[in-house]
């Protein structure tokens, strides 16, 4: 059966053949059916049942604009401007880290054990995109949510998943390493700080090093736990009475960090493993009664 070239079915298959040599099958099927949806509004059922449908030259050309530059190892978010996280969609750009299935389970963790009607005072430290203080904001009715980030850009980018989801955050431009003194009081601090050392990028794909902000990925090889330590320091002065503490972990520290909060006094440090059986958060909380 000759297929025409400017059918559904044709393009799916040029979409896969050009990309197989740098990309499992399943990860290019995904990505495949993310542009179509995003640019297109073609769903999986309709690339599989209407595979002899007609596409315009503009839209070819699209595919293959999105071909070529994920050739380059450009993120598929980046490429489409926005990323799913929790079932909301955020903005997505240089500035901000794309949001990962990771952080994911520290946000379902925060939201399980958090439950109920009673007011909650919620701080995200590190919020990039903001996707876990807009996703705890829109998961826990009773949470009044701040975040800060040291980067303005980040921040503006943060402020639009606010609008796009329709939740309130409270944003600040913050350096957590040097930030100024407040009487602020929180329940709950969470931050998926910078955990990535320098001599850890020879092992990262091209994808993250040449497109995502080193800014919010890496720390210096001496200092691993510089980000906790500090932000550890701040919540003994701005937890509340009963207040908790969550951290998402590099996979290789989370002995360190676990030993760090317990010098400092946190209660019930715990650390948890992720979906792949990985150190990858870490929660305690402070009891000052």
């Amino acid at each position: 059966m000759r297929i025409e070239k400017n059918t559904i079915r044709f393009t799916v298959n040029n979409f896969k053949e050009e990309l197989m040599n740098q990309f499992d099958l399943s990860e290019i099927e995904q990505m495949l059916y993310l542009t179509f949806d995003h640019y297109f509004s073609l769903r999986k059922a309709d690339i599989i049942l209407d595979g002899d449908k007609e596409l315009s030259a503009l839209t070819i050309q699209k595919v293959k604009e999105v071909i070529q530059e994920l050739k380059l190892n450009k993120p598929l978010a980046q490429i489409i401007g926005q990323w799913e996280f929790l079932g909301l969609t955020f903005t997505i750009n240089e500035h901000t880290l794309i949001p990962r299935p990771e952080t994911e389970e520290l946000v379902q963790l925060i939201i399980e054990e958090n439950k109920g009607d009673e007011p909650l005072s919620v701080l995200d430290i590190g919020t990039g995109s903001g996707c876990i203080a807009i996703a705890l904001s829109k998961e826990i009715s009773s949470a009044h949510v701040s975040a800060f980030d040291v980067s303005e850009e980040a921040l503006k980018i943060a402020v639009k998943n606010a609008e796009l989801n329709e939740t309130s955050v409270a944003f600040k431009k913050v350096d957590i390493l040097a930030p100024e003194e407040s009487r602020a009081k929180f329940d709950i601090i969470v931050s998926n700080p910078p955990y990535i050392t320098n001599q850890e990028k020879e092992l990262m794909h091209r994808n993250v090093l040449d497109y995502e902000p080193h800014l919010a990925l890496f720390v210096e090889n001496d200092a691993p736990l510089l980000f906790y330590t500090s932000i550890a320091d701040f919540a003994l002065k701005h937890l509340s009475e009963k207040g908790k503490l969550y951290f998402e972990i590099n996979e290789q520290y989370g002995t360190e960090v676990k030993g760090m909060l317990f010098e400092k006094n946190f209660k019930n440090v715990t650390i948890v493993k992720d979906m792949n059986e990985k150190d990858r958060i870490v929660h305690c909380n402070i009891d000052r009664l």
